[in-house]
């Protein structure tokens, strides 16, 4: 018999993901198999996933589907056109379309968009399920839409659930802009320290006020954005405005359920007014309100009063554009997934389309996006999202929140730093225990520079050669005392040259005058 002992592979850094969003917000369940799922960080890989865990069970055909989401809307007559907002008009009378607070959350939605821009695994912690409506519409229709069920408490213990997960590495929480300034200012800067202290994320923060923006005074959100995210961690945080018009909810899941509180009746006078009579819409209304022995389904109902009334389509179109506009974290966060997947995350996720994304509430300028991208007061930085004559809606900007910063003002910069950090801190896991010499150094500093070479020929890291990219140092009398070896610590020093985005390009014109030759 004879033994032939063949030699293990030496070890190697294997590459941590690099966008893995960790939602954090309300749904509309949370429960899988007779087990509650509320307030723990789940795991999904797809949007399947999500609805197995996170939403209603859909009844047996030929039952309409459960309804996920059930955004409230009414119709209030105004006393003149709105400046802003929703609004129709109907038999002379200007009726803006103001939602119910109560009823409002992002973060079903918000997922959906992930998955729509190329989303792949994420983290899913749902702090409860919907609360109840209050039954009225917000007053004021340029007011901040602030919905009571949400509470800074609860979006606090979903954010420290994530201290014992080291995969996630966005922080995400749509609904956040739902809560009141003064809770939204203590969530964010809660957000961006937790970040900077697990070492593995990045915070998409959205920005109050970015659904409706006044034209004029909308740079009083920004301002007020500014002011709520504190000053520290900021190169772990970042921010896209405004929110953006999407076609994430068709028109066959919102109906007359979503009007006045479910009270149809409230229907008959705008449908069929003394003027202009609509019999067959009075007739449909007539079911939906006292229905027969063999009722329709409410998609049928549904379908049936669009095309009865123009004067219905119109509401219900109306009430879905609102309904559509969405807070931009969760897009973004598709849109990194993909990005690191294409290109790595050395690439800004900037100057690409948003899938789904078809409208936006206000249409920056380059003077106005200026302002937004360099703030010579904060230093916080805001990246817009703008629309392009001939090439659509387009992510424009490439900032963290520390725009002072030389060395983090760049989310590829922040995000390649945390992905080579992570990356090498579990390479170097294998060597803990080893014997603190010179042939563990060996091997370290070959394990770490393979890596790094690899990311240097993928383009992650500046220089025309391996040794202009980085640098790395281990070894006694290099990186190590005596004291240290004694210690039991093994210190490896690790320098990098960062790729940064052309961020402006300048081009210089010249007129040269014409010459005989």
């Amino acid at each position: 018999m004879y033994i032939q002992e063949i030699n293990a592979l030496p070890n190697s850094v294997v590459p941590v993901q690099t966008a893995v969003p960790a939602f954090i917000g309300y749904t509309p369940a949370a429960a899988y198999q007779g087990k509650s799922y509320a307030n723990v960080a789940v795991k999904i890989t797809s949007f399947a996933d999500f609805q197995a865990y996170f939403t209603l069970p859909d009844p047996p055909p030929p039952l309409d589907p459960a309804v996920q989401y059930t955004p409230g809307y009414y119709l209030v007559a105004q006393k003149a056109q709105p400046a802003s907002g929703e609004y129709i008009l109907l038999d002379g009378v200007y009726y803006a379309v103001l939602p119910d607070p109560s009823t409002i959350y992002y973060l079903y939605n918000s997922v959906r968009l992930f998955y729509q821009n190329g989303g792949g695994d994420a983290y899913i912690v749902s702090v409860g399920t919907y609360g109840a409506a209050s039954g009225k519409p917000i007053t004021d229709p340029a007011a901040q839409i602030v919905n009571p069920n949400v509470k800074l408490a609860d979006l606090q213990r979903g954010l420290a659930l994530l201290k014992h997960e080291q995969e996630p590495t966005m922080y995400l929480c749509p609904d956040a802009t739902l809560m009141s300034l003064a809770d939204n200012a203590i969530l964010n800067p809660e957000m961006l320290q937790q970040a900077a202290a697990m070492g593995t994320a990045v915070c998409l923060l959205d920005i109050i006020g970015g659904a409706q923006p006044d034209p004029i005074q909308y740079t009083d959100d920004i301002a007020n954005f500014r002011g709520s995210t504190g000053t520290t961690a900021l190169d772990h945080g970042i921010s896209y405005y405004p929110f953006i018009g999407t076609t994430i909810m068709q028109t066959g899941e919102l109906n007359f359920t979503n009007l006045f509180g479910s009270d149809t009746t409230r229907l008959n006078s705008l449908l069929s007014p003394a003027s202009a009579p609509n019999p067959q819409a009075l007739q449909i209304l007539t079911q939906i309100q006292h229905p027969p022995a063999k009722p329709m389904t409410n998609r049928q109902l549904q379908a049936a009063l669009v095309a009865a009334s123009p004067v219905y389509a119109r509401i219900m179109a109306s009430v879905t554009e609102s309904a559509n506009i969405l807070p931009p974290s969760g897009a973004m966060a598709g849109v990194y997934t993909v990005t690191d997947n294409t290109d790595g995350p050395w690439c800004s996720p900037a100057n690409c389309p948003i899938t789904g994304a078809v409208s936006l509430p206000i249409r920056l300028s380059d003077s106005q996006q200026a302002t937004l991208n360099i703030d010579e007061a904060t230093g916080k930085s805001i990246n817009a999202i703008r629309l392009f004559n001939g090439l659509g809606i387009l992510v424009w900007g490439a900032r963290t929140l520390d725009g002072n910063s030389q060395d983090w003002r760049y989310i590829a910069v922040r995000r390649t730093m945390i992905y080579l950090e992570q990356s090498i801190r579990e390479g170097a896991r294998a060597y803990v225990f080893q014997p603190n010499d010179a042939n563990t150094w060996a091997a370290v500093k070959s394990m770490i520079g393979s890596f790094l070479t690899n990311v240097w020929k993928q383009g992650g890291l500046q220089g025309a050669s391996p040794g202009e990219a980085y640098q790395v140092d281990v070894g006694l009398g290099v990186t190590m005392t005596p004291e240290d070896i004694q210690n039991g610590i093994m210190r490896v020093t690790l320098k990098v040259a960062m790729q940064r985005p052309a961020e402006f390009i300048v081009i210089t014109f010249e007129q040269q005058q014409a010459t005989s030759d």
